[in-house]
């Protein structure tokens, strides 16, 4: 099926099957969710397989067919197969040589809340030409994603007027679809949305609900379809095309506003591996936290609730700020619905940190899901037509970070075209060291696995983006200009985190910047153990060996016990109510999120 897009693919090379001879196969890792399917009794299970790096793909892909393996897509750029199977020769698969890992092929879906009804500015009202730029501090002479591709892993993108000249490429993947080229569309609306948070043009409202990057170019790959629900599979299509044709339609960033619950550890986990795979290929991933931070019914919040692939090492997390609709960041809060780290089975710490994503307006798609079923969201342009929607979300503060890091990219570019560009690791830890501290509405701060290192802060960053020198030699200094760690919005100073939050070390001081260290290098693992220096302090906070004290609040051996709210075994509880054990997970707010399984027919 991937012969119709082999004008721009490009062929990996095969590895080699394990000889008659070589050690006895190891026993591949099966999730919980394919033992669940089997235990049931079903026929036929949707999986996806990751196979080891010296795998002759053809000589595989024979051995299933042989078998009676229905072979549903290849993705060998992220070591993934999806197959339909038979669960009685799952024991054979688990056995077969090259097969690291069979997971659930799972459906995913967008992480939208429908909007909470559209806030009057106040106080220091919003009076750039962008109002979405002016959150985040960026004037109209910054940067506006000149040159940068952004790749929308989505519901798609309809060619509406803001967007249709900054559509570059659209390739469908939904409902198994093979990633044909194809006209733009949108029937769930999502996509859409997120796409103009992104690149908007703004030209329907006079620019006021333009994007973030406005002169950033799409790549529509559209994976979930009219429902807004897709197949990991799916994604994983995606992602794998989008890593082999990166120089090809220029993808600098992906943006993935979706999830599933986390059913394995990062490690095995086919969505993640591929988002890690993307950014090894020099991809910027930026994924949506989740909605699950708040009970549904009694809106109280719990943790670990981070969705696959929120859950990747790499992936830029990005959690739900509410702006109150004011310039300053000091008003803002965390969403309740934001979901908190940290990531379940791992306990890694994420978000990573958060971004205005609370009654966000952008392009609605027409005759679409969103447009029809929530009529009294769409907002009216400035020639009296319905052309706009507000929605709320961490998808939406997923999109608002992609199209600052499109700003960051250009900003690095312009300031030294002929040095190397700016890393992930470094990217990632500028954002983190130049965000704001958070507060709720009685002043104290939010802990990490809430707001992560803070409010993203677009005019700090910039700055600190444009001040240094990708082109010094590691070891040596290479900031070119003096940087004051704060930034003002509407005349008020606020000051940086000047942190990060490195693997299991909170890491800080004005010497974390300062020099061109080995940690920024594009091969490095975020939150690997390195030396970082003899000036760099360790957090005070983190005691993390066997068991964890974070702050005062968390404590981690088997179980978690943050406060009286979370206790966490097999099962996660917020309160007295459980809500994600395996059962289900309170996704959209306009619906339950399960842990539906594809396949499994009887």
């Amino acid at each position: 099926m991937w012969a119709a897009i082999a004008a721009l693919v490009i062929v990996q090379a095969p590895g080699v099957l394990a000889k008659k001879g070589d050690a006895p196969p190891k026993k591949a890792h099966v999730d919980g969710e394919v033992q669940e399917v089997q235990a049931s009794g079903a026929e036929t299970v949707d999986v996806i397989l990751r196979t080891d790096r010296k795998t002759d793909w053809a000589a595989l892909r024979k051995t299933l067919r042989n078998h009676g393996v229905t072979i549903r897509r290849v993705a060998p750029r992220t070591n993934a197969i999806a197959v339909t199977i038979s669960t009685s020769d799952l024991a054979w698969l688990e056995m077969l040589p090259g097969i690291a890992s069979i997971s659930i092929d799972g459906p995913v879906t967008s992480s939208p809340v429908s909007g909470q009804g559209l806030l009057t500015n106040t106080g220091a009202g919003l009076i750039k030409k962008s109002d979405l730029r002016a959150l985040l501090g960026l004037t109209d002479t910054d940067p506006t994603g000149s040159g940068i591709g952004i790749g929308i892993v989505d519901s798609g993108i309809a060619p509406v007027f803001d967007l249709s000249s900054r559509i570059a490429a659209f390739y469908d993947f939904s409902d198994g679809k093979p990633g044909l080229s194809t006209g733009p569309v949108d029937g769930y609306g999502h996509g859409t949305h997120i796409a103009g948070l992104v690149a908007g043009s703004g030209a329907l409202s006079g620019g006021q609900y333009a994007g973030v990057a406005p002169n950033a170019r799409l790549i529509g790959l559209r994976v979930l379809n009219s429902q807004g629900t897709g197949a990991t599979s799916d994604v994983i299509a995606a992602i794998n095309f989008a890593i082999t044709n990166r120089k090809a339609l220029g993808i600098d960033i992906l943006n993935l506003s979706l999830g599933h619950p986390v059913f394995e550890a990062a490690g095995t986990d086919p969505l993640v591996q591929a988002v890690e795979a993307a950014s090894r290929a020099g991809i910027l991933v930026v994924v949506s936290a989740g909605n699950v931070g708040a009970n549904s019914q009694t809106n109280q919040t719990g943790y670990a609730g981070i969705l696959s692939p929120g859950n990747a090492p790499s992936a830029f997390t990005v959690a739900s700020a509410k702006t109150q609709g004011t310039i300053t960041p000091l008003d803002d809060r965390i969403a309740n619905y934001s979901s908190r780290g940290p990531s379940w089975i791992d306990g890694f710490a994420k978000p990573d940190f958060a971004a205005p994503g609370q009654d966000l307006v952008a392009p609605a798609a027409p005759r679409s899901y969103f447009a029809t079923n929530y009529p009294t969201l769409l907002v009216t342009d400035n020639f009296g037509s319905k052309s706009y929607i507000v929605l709320s979300g961490t998808s939406m503060a997923a999109g608002v970070e992609s199209g600052l890091l499109a700003v960051m990219l250009e900003g690095n570019r312009v300031a030294a075209p002929s040095s190397p560009r700016i890393t992930r690791n470094a990217l990632k830890a500028f954002t983190e060291y130049t965000a704001f501290t958070m507060r709720d509405t009685l002043g104290v701060s939010y802990d990490r696995l809430t707001q992560g290192a803070g409010r993203v802060n677009g005019q700090g960053l910039l700055k600190l983006v444009k001040s240094i020198n990708t082109a010094t030699p590691v070891g040596s200094p290479w900031l070119t200009t003096s940087v004051v760690p704060y930034s003002t919005y509407a005349g008020l100073s606020v000051p940086w985190t000047q942190n990060i939050v490195w693997g299991e070390n909170i890491v800080w001081g004005e010497n974390i910047i300062k020099t061109n260290n080995i940690v920024w290098g594009e091969n490095i693992v975020w939150g690997e153990n390195i030396v970082w220096g003899e000036n760099i302090v360790w957090g005070e906070n983190i005691v993390w060996g066997e068991n964890i004290v974070w702050g005062e609040n968390l404590v981690w051996g088997e179980n978690i016990v943050w406060g009286e709210n979370l206790v966490w075994g097999e099962n996660l509880v917020w309160g007295e109510n459980l809500v994600w054990g395996e059962s289900a997970v309170a996704g959209h707010r306009h619906g339950p999120f399960h842990h539906g399984r594809k396949g499994g027919r009887k």
